[in-house]
This record gives structure tokens, sequence and C-alpha cells, in this order.
């Protein structure tokens, strides 16, 4: 009986013997290491209340814009793919008739993996299939054990970061962090897009708030400034060790704060245009790197992606649903006035994250091998796929070396997906080290020191773990 691929011990590791045979000693250094997630979007609530997950396509399909995009794009309409128009039935048999789509794509390899080493499904989804597979998954869903909780532990996870709203309460971590009976870290990051973004269409109201809540009782940037500072400074207490954003570009700059005040009050009063948009959110970036030098939150930034590309879609459907697009940054003359001013600063880590595989050599490995604050963080969104990690730890690593890289970022609403994707890494960490030791690069001894600070020092160095 022939192995399956989504369980070969050899997968994603080199096809030449002599090689191969060094990535499974690499492997084994690090396959049973817990995991260590930094950065993702799984809902901090769905742990600490170990809600029951509801269906199959609740699960895999309808909030995975990896998996709707790729529908979509055959000819499948959104309305189609969401619960309030089709039954999660209907939904699933839509996506196995789609699942030839998957082949190649980083998608597929975690959803095959997923399907036979969390749900013990074996064999391929079609059309045929697609009632039984169903009712197969539903079962172990059913399950007592199949539960967050349950799964959090017997998926080996250390720490997992979810992305917040600076306003929430934390309630969910606060009561987790406080259960003696959950063992593992859930960390909230502070994610301020919506309060910064003056383009987002709740904007206006979003600042109303957060100054009425934590401005201490000031008005105008003032108390805006205060507040981001105040919330901040909550998520420190609530085990944060991180902000994230974001971004469009990024760009920074330092405006001078009569002129930050002026541009504050244009978009409140529904005033700014294009161009002022650019110009506060590369402000804003600047100062969020200002409190993360002093609040200590690692800042990681995202920029780089066209988002709601389809206006319609959005409009329909909202955000998050498949449709945005990575374009081309430049980081070496976006970044420098932030740099400039706090590159060097003590205990501060910048985390820099790409859509844009162009910046890997030329510009983000050169950043983070002179500047003791900038980290190189993982292959993100389009990019996490296999053979674009390989493109990565090519383009970096003769450059910057292994010590100024994040470790591995899943980036993931789907909670089951964890495993899957963060094994998919530490093979294609293990092939990368592995052709170096066999063209006499490095030595084998070394590479195991280095698969080891990959997979699991960096991260707890990178995000102060």
């Amino acid at each position: 009986m022939s192995t399956s691929i989504a369980t070969h011990p050899d997968r994603l590791l080199p096809a030449d013997p002599g090689t191969r045979e060094i990535a499974r000693n690499l492997l084994a250094r690090v396959q049973d290491l817990p995991i260590i997630s930094p950065h993702g979007h799984v809902d901090a609530a769905v742990i600490e209340q170990n809600t029951p997950f509801l269906d199959p396509a609740a699960l895999l399909v309808t909030p995975d814009h990896y998996v709707t995009r790729l529908i979509h794009a055959s000819g499948v309409s959104m309305e189609q793919l969401q619960p309030q128009n089709a039954g999660a039935r209907e939904i699933w048999r839509t996506f196995c008739r789609s699942w030839p789509l998957f082949e190649g794509t980083a998608s597929g390899y975690w959803l095959r993996t997923q399907f036979e080493t969390v749900f013990g499904l074996h064999g391929e989804l079609s059309a045929e299939t697609a009632d039984a597979s169903f009712d197969a998954i539903s079962a172990r869903l059913a399950e007592p054990g199949f539960r967050p909780r349950e799964l959090f532990k017997d998926f080996n996870i250390e720490v997992l970061a979810t992305t917040d709203d600076p306003l929430d309460d934390l309630s969910s971590h606060k009561a987790l962090a406080n259960d003696p009976s959950f063992h593992g870290r859930v960390l909230p990051t502070f994610r301020p897009d919506a309060y910064i973004n003056i383009a987002h269409p709740s904007w206006g109201t979003n600042v109303e708030r957060l100054i009425a809540a934590a401005g201490d009782g000031a008005t105008g940037y003032g108390g805006y400034i205060a507040a981001l500072e105040n919330r901040r400074r909550y998520f420190v207490d609530h085990g944060a060790v991180s902000a994230d954003h974001g971004v469009r570009t990024p760009a920074t700059l330092k405006l001078d704060p009569a002129d930050a005040e002026a541009l504050f009050e244009r978009a409140r009063s529904g005033n700014a245009s294009f161009e002022d948009r650019e110009v506060f959110e590369a402000h804003m970036t600047y100062q969020m790197a200002r409190m993360s030098v002093e609040d200590g939150l690692v800042m990681t930034i995202h920029p780089g992606s066209y988002r709601n590309h389809h206006t319609p879609t959005f409009e329909a459907f909202g955000a998050d649903t498949g449709h945005d697009i990575p374009f081309a940054v430049n980081y070496t003359e976006g970044i420098r006035p932030l740099l400039q001013d706090f590159g060097t600063a003590k205990d501060f880590h910048l985390v820099l994250f790409t859509l844009d595989e162009t910046v890997f050599s030329r510009e983000l490995a050169p950043l983070a091998g002179f500047y003791p604050s900038v980290y190189l963080g993982a292959p993100w969104w389009f990019l996490d796929a296999p053979d674009a990690m390989l493109r990565f730890r090519s383009a970096v690593s003769e450059t910057a070396g292994f010590s100024r890289s994040s470790g591995f970022i899943d980036d993931t609403r789907a909670f089951c997906s964890i495993p899957a994707r963060h094994d998919a890494s530490r093979r294609v960490e293990a092939s990368f080290l592995a052709r170096l030791v066999a063209e006499h690069r490095i030595s084998e001894d070394r590479a195991h020191e280095l698969i080891v600070d990959v997979v699991d020092s960096a991260p707890r160095r990178v995000f102060k773990l």
C-alpha cells in the first residue's frame, strides 16, 4: 500500500537522496518542538470558551480567503460561498467539486495535511465523496475531545498571539491567563489600523470612541495620541508583546506637531485627500515606533496589499473576502525616517514583512544586516508557500545570515491549519540547510544548531517571549 502524499515522511524534502538524508536528520531535531505562533488571527474567545466548531464548511471554507478566492476565480459566485445563501453541506459540495484547483497551492498542501492528520480523513476529495467527507468531518467535530482547548494541547502550541482591536477589553485573554487548567499562552496583539487609516469607513467614529475611552480627558490630536499610548499600556498589562500594523506602504514621516494636528482635524472634518491619508499613515507609523521604543512592544509592519481591490465584492461581502492584491513597495526610502531616529534604539525590535519578493535581497536583508532593531519577517500571505519560503532563505541568508529573521509566522485564521503550516516551514528550513551542508558551505553540526535557532529560539528572541 502506497504512502499518502499528505503523510509521506519525505514531503517537501529534497529529491536528491543524499541531501534528503541530511534534511531528515535536521527535521528530526525540531519536528517535536512546541509551536510558537507570535502573529495570527484566531479569536481568543473561541479558546477561552472552548467553543465547538460548527461544521466543515464554517471551519475550513467560508472564513478562509485563501480558499474562497480560488473557487471564485473558477467562476463560482461569492453568493454560493456565503452561509446565509447556501447551507453548509452545499458549500462543502462546491468546495469538493473545486478541490482539483488547489493542486500545487500552499492551501491545498495545508488542507490535505489537515484532512489526514487532524480529521483522519483518507482519500481524495471530489464531487462524489463530498457528502461522505462532510459527514466524517462532522462526526469528528462532534467528539468531546475535539474542542479548541484540547486541540491547543494536541497541536503542541506553547504560545499563540491573536490580533486585537485597541479598545478590546481583552477579557478572554485575562480569563485564559488566570485559568490554572489552561497551560498555554494566548497573547493579545495591538492592531490600530482602523484608528490610523483615515480612509477606513469607521475611522471618525473609532477615533471619537478611542479618545472618549482613553484620552485622559484631552481632546483633539493630543487626546488621540494619549489614548493610543494608554491603550498600548493596557495591552502590555494584559500580556501583549507586540503591536502589528497593516499599513498600505512602509512610508514613515515625522511631522511637526502643529502640522500633525491640522491634518488630524482635516481628517475628522471629512476633508482629507488621498495624499493626506498617505502622509497621516506615514506619520502615525513613525509615532507607533516611538511608542514601541517607550513601552517595549515589538513593532511589526505588514505593508504592500491593495485592500478590497474589487469594490462590488467589498460592498456586497465586506473585507477579507479574497480580493486583496499585492503591489510593489519601497522599504529603503520609506522606512528611513523611522530608522534615523529609532534604528539603533536600545531594545527596539522592528519586524518587517513584505508581499513584494523583490525587496528581500535588495532592501530588507541589507537593512536587517545593519540596524540592530530590524528583523526579517517570515514570508507572509501569498508567500508562505514552500517554494516561496525557499526563495526567501536564498535571498536573505547570504546578506543577513540566519540570526536576523523572525522565525515562522503562520498569520492564520484557520486554527486547525496551524500545525500543518508550522510543519511545512520546518521541512523547508531543513531542506535549505541540508543543501548548504551537502554543498559544504556549513557543517552538519552547525546546521543542527541553526535549525533549532530558526524554529524555536528566533521567535522567542525577536518577540521577547
